[in-house]
This record gives C-alpha cells, sequence and structure tokens, in this order.
C-alpha cells in the first residue's frame, strides 16, 4: 500500500509540475462564434493525453476521428494547458500557415523551447526569424547547387548501401539516421563519419531525441532531463567547432569551404544565433530526412508494384551513366517516378502531424471566430487522409501524383514563411539513396512495424527488414 501512495503522490507531483511548466490556464467563459467541441472533464490537462495518444501515422487516430465526427473538421479542445482551436481543414489550416506573423505566431509549449533553445528557428518569430532562415537557406541553396556535396551525397549513399551486402536483417530506421546525419556533419562541418567527434555528437543526438519525444517534466535522471543537457553538450561542441575554425581562419590556412566557413562570414550573427542555426540544420537533417527515408522503404515494402516501376527508373537513369560516374543535379530532375513515391510516402506517412500557432487578434474565418490569444493546431495529417481531397486516402498510389493538382492538397512541410527550408534537399538525398538501395537490394518487413504518431514520427521495431542482395 505504501509503494502504491508513493507511485500515486509521484504522479500528482509530476502532473503538478507539467501544469507549472506549460503555464497552464483554467477554464473561461467560451466567446460567442466557437466552433462546437469539448473542453474535456479537467480543468487543466482538457483534452491533452487523449490527443497525445500514439496511434499509426497513416491513420487519424481515435481522438482526431472521434472529434471530427461529432464536431466537424473543425472544434474547440482543451490541449497543452490552453484553450484551443483545432483545424482539420485544408482551407483553414492553408490561412493560418498564410498568415504567419500577422493574424498568427508559431507558439509551441515551454518544454519545446527549452529542450530546443530560445534561439530555434521552429521557436523565433519576425526579424530574428528571416535573419536566421535567410542565413538556412543559403547553406540549403548552395549544397544543391554544389557538384562536389551532391557527389558526396552520391558515393556515401553508395557505400552505406554496400555495407548491407552481409546483411539479411537489417534495423532500417536506426541506420537512415546514420546516413542523414553523417552526410549533414560532412557538409556542415567537414566531419568525417570515422571521425570520434562525430560518433559523439550522434550519441548526444540521440539522447536528445528520446527526451524530444518523452513527458516534458525536468526531474533528474528521466529522458526529458537528460535531452536538455545533451542538448546543452551539443552547443558546447559546436561552439568549439567555431573557435578552433576562426584560428584556423585567421591563420590563413586549411579553409575548408564548407557551411561552418561561409557562416562565420556572417557578421549579422552573433555566437549564439550561429550555435543555433547549426543545430537546427544537423536536427532537420538527421531526423526529417532519416525519417522520410524510413517512410518510402516501408510503403514500398506493401506496393511491389511500385517498386517494381521505380526500379526500372533506375536501371534506365544507370543506363546513361559511365561506371563510376556520380549522380547529379539533372539526374535528380529525371527522376520522375522517384518524385512521385516520395510525394505520396509524405502524404501516407505524415512526418509532421500537427504544427502550434496562437492567434494575435479575433480572426473571423467563414462562420468561426478564434479569439485572441487562443492556441490553434492545423492538423496536417488529418487533410492528407481526407477522402474528399484523396480518393482512396488510405491506399498508397504514387500515380496519384501524376495529377499535378495534387500538390495543392498536401503540407508535409508546413506553408507559409515557416516552410521547411530543406524540404528539396532532404528529398534530394532521399532520390539519390533511393537509386542504389532499389538497384542492389529487395525487401520486406518481417514483422507489424508501421510509422506511428508519437506524436512525431517514430518506428517501434525500428523497421526491421530482411533483405536479399541482388545479383
Amino acid at each position: 500500500m505504501a509503494a502504491f501512495l508513493v507511485v500515486i503522490l509521484t504522479l500528482f507531483l509530476g502532473i503538478a509540475i507539467l501544469f507549472k511548466l506549460f503555464g497552464i490556464s483554467i477554464f473561461k467563459e467560451n466567446p460567442a462564434g466557437l466552433p462546437d467541441g469539448s473542453m474535456g472533464h479537467f480543468p487543466f490537462l482538457g483534452e491533452t493525453l487523449a490527443y497525445l495518444k500514439p496511434h499509426k501515422s497513416n491513420s487519424l487516430g481515435f481522438f482526431l476521428q472521434d472529434h471530427c465526427s461529432r464536431y466537424g473538421n473543425v472544434f474547440k479542445s482543451h490541449l497543452f494547458g490552453s484553450p484551443t482551436v483545432v483545424s482539420c481543414d485544408i482551407e483553414l489550416n492553408q490561412f493560418i500557415l498564410q498568415n504567419e506573423e500577422t493574424l498568427f505566431r508559431s507558439s509551441y509549449p515551454k518544454p519545446v523551447h527549452d529542450i530546443l533553445g530560445k534561439l530555434s528557428m521552429m521557436l523565433v518569430s519576425g526579424d530574428l526569424h528571416k535573419k536566421l532562415r535567410s542565413v538556412a537557406l543559403s547553406f540549403i541553396n548552395a549544397s544543391k547547387s554544389s557538384p562536389a556535396f551532391l557527389s558526396y551525397v552520391d558515393t556515401f549513399s553508395l557505400s552505406f548501401v554496400h555495407s548491407w551486402r552481409s546483411k539479411t536483417r537489417l534495423h532500417f530506421f536506426k541506420e537512415a539516421k546514420k546516413l542523414t546525419f553523417y552526410l549533414m556533419v560532412k557538409n556542415l562541418l567537414s566531419i568525417e563519419p570515422d571521425d570520434p567527434l562525430a560518433q559523439n555528437i550522434l550519441e548526444e543526438f540521440l539522447t536528445f531525441m528520446k527526451g524530444f519525444v518523452s513527458l516534458p517534466v525536468y526531474i533528474p535522471g528521466n529522458a526529458y532531463s537528460k535531452a536538455v543537457k545533451a542538448r546543452r553538450r551539443i552547443s558546447s561542441t559546436l561552439k568549439d567547432a567555431l573557435k578552433k575554425r576562426i584560428k584556423i581562419m585567421e591563420n590563413g590556412s586549411d579553409v575548408r569551404g564548407d557551411f561552418l566557413d561561409e557562416l562565420l562570414k556572417k557578421d549579422s550573427l552573433n555566437d549564439e544565433e550561429k550555435v543555433s542555426v547549426l543545430l537546427d540544420l544537423l536536427l532537420a537533417g538527421y531526423e526529417t530526412t532519416s525519417g522520410l527515408m524510413a517512410l518510402v522503404v516501408y510503403f514500398l515494402a506493401q506496393a511491389p508494384s511500385a517498386l517494381q516501376n521505380l526500379r526500372e527508373e533506375h536501371q534506365s537513369l544507370r543506363k546513361t551513366k559511365k561506371d563510376g560516374e556520380p549522380l547529379n543535379w539533372e539526374d535528380y530532375k529525371k527522376m520522375e517516378f522517384t518524385s512521385h513515391v516520395i510525394s505520396e510516402a509524405l502524404r501516407c506517412g505524415n512526418l509532421v502531424k500537427f504544427v502550434h500557432r496562437k492567434a494575435l487578434k479575433d480572426v473571423k474565418f467563414k462562420d468561426y471566430t478564434i479569439p485572441a490569444g487562443w492556441q490553434v493546431l492545423p492538423i496536417i495529417l488529418a487533410t492528407h487522409l481526407d477522402p474528399n481531397l484523396h480518393q482512396r486516402p488510405l491506399e498508397f498510389n504514387p500515380w496519384r501524383w501524376t495529377d499535378p493538382a495534387s500538390n495543392r492538397k498536401v503540407t508535409p512541410f508546413g506553408g507559409g514563411v515557416r516552410i521547411c527550408p530543406g524540404a528539396e534537399l532532404g528529398k534530394l538525398e532521399t532520390a539519390f539513396f533511393l537509386h542504389h538501395f532499389v538497384l542492389n537490394f529487395r525487401w520486406k518487413t518481417i514483422e507489424e512495424d508501421g510509422p506511428m504518431s508519437c506524436p512525431y514520427l517514430d518506428f517501434k521495431g525500428g523497421l526491421m527488414l530482411e533483405m536479399e542482395q541482388i545479383e
């Protein structure tokens, strides 16, 4: 009995800390013009626990399915400690994303600020966001147009695929994270994959991501507290890299020509902002692109006709290349069906379930009023799986992308001023990887381990594949 009481007291203490961290409010009288909905039975938690319950990322999950059937595609709730309007409507979602900084603003809960850092591009607004984003875009655009970088992506992807030749089983999600992380540290910092520093930073990122998707309560020793500390260590490592590179440049020797060299020329940024940009790019390149690769590989395993069509496209492309000749930008633009496969995997698998916004003033949209200060959650996943927008939406069908109108019905990378700046680069890295993977292996999933929304994308079993090398 005593042990049971300790558990109960610990639970209530954790919830109390959670309330404080989120700056949780008590229910107030609902303003007029709100959509229908339920604020939950608990004045602090509202419906947060039900909303965050993990579910397959290629499904709505019980909470959204239940609420949309009851109240429609736009409804009110109480989530993350705030009164909230939840939107599963594509028109309202696009309206929210396109009116960033005028009617709405990014507004993530305090624990997200603690773990990402106050200068993360995901969190800052206004002129600071524009300044940091422009620096990130300069890196991404330079990478896409750099034959040296594209050649490295191709050769490194090929070497990674070749390292699996002796394997019959593979935890693919873990391997994809290694591949995308090593590509980023090479391009950003000129750190080679076999450098112990690369492995050290990768281990810190693994700790960081475990905490990022955990209960955001800071208790010494738990996943969240370890993640906050891991982020500090990563930032310290990046600061050291900045200082070392400055000394090298001052001596006028060994200029690498990587992003760090270019970043140090940005006098408009202080050191903290430079470190934050590096951390954002590392995180985006590591997490988002690896998730995209895993989604594509998972869905192709369930769609043999699409896989065969994809393999034929890459066989034809390979015939146009000399032995050992790397892929380039022109080759990427020829990968038409590959582009369809990637787009369909993004629609079906949903890298991002939703984003956080807050109304800056009372906003009227159609018959609804969103009060100033209310949280707004555009649910990207819901519009991707809407049968009114996509015929047989649960079916993985890359051929649907032959209709250009499909592009207007999906928003996998957000929209407006916050649309993901690295979207095209992530697609390119995925396409180059697929070129070598489909030409060297056949595979299937050996257990039910589909993509999960937790709410961030995950494969609980690591996406175990059974593989056979193509002779």
